[in-house]
């Protein structure tokens, strides 16, 4: 099947036990997995679903399992089990004697005949005895907890700041994937013309009902097409799409995009700017940077200028009131994006978001300075995290009383119902895009 003869199912196997061993992100190691074994494309997507679904759904799998499980498990064996049993409850297409057989197969390749007995017995009866019932969770915020599989810290401070059923419906949305969005390069072509050009090469496409200058891809992976290799287009979520509007762009004007990369965003100010004024990029990470510079030249935008560089130290290299619009599109927690990367949900701790607004509010601070008078300062996160988001900017305003709130009044008007004068908080079941949230200040004259 490929180079290394392994199947789909050891591939997502090894895909999730390095997420959880080391912590690492699912979309990057899945990405590696892919190129490194050479994957057919019709097997791509069943690695996909397997890996994203088990780990999505580890929590509810831990639930169904435990009382078929006696003893300590190697996490190996715990993560095969976890794997057999999302096909056998989550993936009707899939017969359960393959299930049953791949999952055995493997058990003898990686362990022992004891091992390969063990899964086997398991997998069997759960089969035959049926899947313990989430009823019997008294708890609503625990039965939320384990039948989305989110943890309770988490879930319990949804619940606190959006309510029950708020609350519910985003878990439940965190669990379906995403159709993938890309933004039309307007420079190169239009919509519509792009939109015959891939439905020409195959690809499902649509128009995206909430940004003009977005497409939806039903079918098909829009990162392959000859169109993003020739920059008519850029892989970008709707929701992020939002941030250029909010920065109400005029041709000419000088930008700074204080945390860049990839550079999503900073395209598309360039864009917006028809390819005149200068759009400062910044980024810590001098390969990050660099993955700003391709994605600019395959774009053909020549009016970015990119920069290794901490935020904080922004006023060390940028004259004081130089530019006319800034954008702060903040570190945080990425709990708005957790149906593109699952394992966050387990890896972040609620002390983590109190140590992520001190670094928010010292990226503020330091970038403040730099905004000539009646300039615009929009601060962005891809977190549904009151604490972060509005805790952030009422700090912020406090600290800085040469600032005030300016209303979001270019948006598309898709999402007017979501924004709240200077504020917009976007949720994934909203219109399906990331959880995401801006705001817009002005420096007083």
């Amino acid at each position: 099947m490929n180079k290394r003869n392994k199947t789909v199912r050891e591939a997502a196997l090894d895909v999730i036990e390095a997420v959880e061993k080391n912590q690492s992100y699912s979309n990057l190691l899945l990405h590696s997995v892919i190129e490194k074994n050479e994957l057919p494309s019709k097997d791509i997507g069943l690695l996909t679903e397997l890996t994203y679904g088990t780990i999505q759904r580890k929590m509810t799998l831990d639930f169904y399992l435990a009382p078929f499980i006696k003893g300590k498990l190697d996490d190996w064996v715990r993560q095969l089990l976890r794997l057999s049993l999302y096909q056998l409850v989550y993936l009707d297409r899939i017969p359960d004697r393959a299930v049953f057989y791949e999952a055995v197969e493997i058990a003898k390749k990686r362990g022992h005949k004891g091992i390969s007995g063990l899964v086997n017995g398991v997998l069997r009866s759960v089969q035959r005895k049926g899947l313990p019932t989430l009823e019997s969770i008294q708890d609503p915020v625990e039965r939320i907890s384990i039948e989305t599989s989110h943890p309770y810290w988490l879930v319990k401070r949804w619940e606190e700041q959006f309510g029950l059923a708020k609350t519910k419906s985003m878990c439940e949305t965190n669990l379906i994937a995403p159709n993938q969005s890309a933004r039309v390069n307007t420079m190169k072509i239009s919509r519509e013309d792009l939109l015959i050009q891939l439905t020409d090469d195959g690809y499902e496409v649509k128009e995206s009902q909430i940004v003009p200058e977005a497409v939806q891809s039903l079918r098909g992976n829009l990162a392959k097409t000859n169109a993003y290799r020739n920059g008519l287009c850029t892989i970008q979520d709707e929701s992020s799409m939002l941030v250029s509007y909010a920065l109400n762009l005029e041709k000419g004007m000088k930008v700074l995009d204080a945390c860049a990369a990839p550079g999503g965003k900073t395209t598309h100010i360039a864009e917006k700017l028809s390819g005149t004024g200068e759009v400062h990029a910044l980024d810590l990470h001098k390969h990050k940077v660099k993955l700003i510079d391709e994605n600019a030249s395959r774009l053909g935008l020549t009016n970015i200028r990119t920069s290794a560089l901490d935020s904080r130290k922004a006023g060390e290299k940028f004259e004081k009131e130089s530019f006319d619009r800034i954008l702060v599109d903040a570190p945080c927690s990425g709990l708005g994006v957790l149906r593109r990367k699952p394992d966050i949900k387990y890896a972040k701790k609620e002390g983590d978001l109190l140590s992520l607004q001190k670094i928010q509010l010292d990226i503020l601070s330091s970038v403040a300075p730099l905004l000539k008078k009646d300039g615009l300062l929009v601060y962005s996160t891809c977190t549904v995290d009151q604490n972060e988001n509005e805790g952030t900017v009422s700090a912020f305003l406090k600290d800085h009383p040469e600032y005030e709130f300016h209303v979001l009044d270019k948006l598309p008007g898709a999402v007017s119902p979501f924004i709240n004068g200077n504020q917009m908080q976007i949720f994934p079941q909203d219109f399906g895009g990331d959880g995401f949230f801006i705001s817009c200040f002005r420096k007083k004259v």
